[in-house]
């Protein structure tokens, strides 16, 4: 398999033999109306009877928030004629109909999702050592969609052409950074080092134009995930690897402000995640402001102050997916207590001494920012909220006499 970025390409090559009955090969390819952890709620699929093309779509949940995402898909086949077509459900399938609906019922919630989609049987390919190509667009927004992104970015089924282009892009983005060897730099060494590269450029992902939520000219970036781990390692390697895409994911954030009114601690399949402690994207804006506010090219810092210093001065409602909880512990008592009383937003009431020190580094992080834009008495009032650490400490160190 290749792929370009909205399209995945197969290979699939088959025994150029009898099947042993005297029948001759007759390839079958599934699609299954899945995802990996088997989240599905509601699904359709369809196929075509004369060109084998499989089309669909899915409601999905994320894998660590709330809500629920569509996808859809695009399947096109090319190296055998088409010799039949049907859909299937649980382990029974047919030629008729040539499309399929499944919908949660209600009843047997709980229970392991039921396989379900639609198949293409083909005759036997006319170049065994080529076999089958399979071609699948993807879309968030439509099934049409998906198929014009694979009609569009692998017109001809090339696939050794859409893997040099896929090898390249990679060596393109690889190629910022040289490695002498020698000096202890072996080569088990340098495969640990581009692996954790290439691993640390996988997400965010750049999902622009495919943002079914909101209408927008900014990029959209999706997959933060999560910020929480990512502002310590992977944005701040972005950042001197890719600054051009880390502008762009700055950009992102802010227009998930905008439209959603907090930025995200986590978020993937369009969902917002969970939050760990803090309010993290806090700290991925102004580590880039820090570093390259002068090269950033159309970044709204006006609105990105607005949106971290939000972060520190409101709670909402929920603050398990976003902001921060126990805002009037933090500014009254300078810590958060075990069993924080909270009566105004709602949110997992553990972790304590890490939400304490989280909200200090994020609020120095808002001070850096405020003083780089000249706002001399917020960055006073954060830089000093970024010490409420002490209060923690000093509580540890303090004895009880009873």
């Amino acid at each position: 398999m290749t792929v370009t970025n909205h399209t995945a390409l197969y290979r699939f090559t088959f025994p150029d033999a009898s099947n042993g009955t005297n029948t001759t090969l007759s390839p079958l390819i599934l699609a299954d109306l899945t995802d990996l952890p088997n989240s599905r709620m509601n699904g359709s699929v369809s196929v075509n009877d004369t060109t084998g093309r499989i089309s669909g779509s899915g409601t999905f949940a994320p894998s660590f928030g709330i809500g629920s995402y569509d996808l859809h898909f695009c399947a096109d086949f090319q190296g055998a004629s088409v010799r039949g077509t049907g859909v299937f459900m649980n382990n029974r399938a047919g030629t008729e109909p040539k499309n399929l609906s499944v919908v949660v019922d209600g009843i047997n919630s709980g229970v392991e999702t039921l396989p379900a989609g639609a198949w293409t049987r083909f005759n036997k390919p006319s170049n065994s050592s080529s076999g089958i190509l399979a071609r699948v667009g993807i879309s968030f927004i439509s099934v049409d969609q998906a198929c014009s992104n694979a009609r569009n970015e692998i017109p001809d089924f090339d696939f050794q052409g859409v893997r040099n282009a896929a090898t390249q892009a990679w060596a393109d983005h690889l190629g910022v950074i040289d490695i002498t060897p020698g000096a202890g730099v072996n080569s088990s060494l340098q495969t640990v080092f581009w692996s954790g590269v290439y691993r640390a450029s996988i997400s965010p992902q750049d999902y622009t134009g495919e943002n079914p939520l909101w209408n927008s000219s900014e990029p959209y970036y999706d997959s933060y995930y999560c910020i929480w781990d990512s502002f310590r390692s992977i944005h701040s390697l972005i950042t001197i690897l890719d600054p051009v895409s880390q502008t762009r994911m700055i950009r992102s954030l802010i227009d998930i402000y905008r439209h959603e009114g907090w930025l995200p601690d986590c978020r993937m399949s369009l969902c917002k995640g969970f939050t760990q402690g803090g309010s993290n994207a806090d700290i991925v804006i102004a580590d880039f402001f820090v570093k390259a506010r002068r090269i950033a090219d159309g970044v709204d810092w006006a609105t990105a102050y607005e949106a971290v210093v939000k972060d520190s001065e409101d709670e909402p409602e929920n603050w398990s997916v976003q902001g921060r909880g126990g805002l009037h512990s933090w500014k009254n008592l300078h810590y958060i207590p075990t069993d924080d009383y909270d009566p105004y937003g709602v949110g997992p009431f553990t972790r304590s001494i890490s939400r304490t020190v989280e909200y200090a580094y994020d609020d120095f992080t808002i001070a850096e920012m405020a003083a780089g834009l000249g706002n001399m008495a917020d960055a006073q009032k954060y830089y000093e909220r970024a010490t409420y650490w002490k209060s923690a400490l000093s509580l540890l160190n303090t004895t009880v006499h009873c």
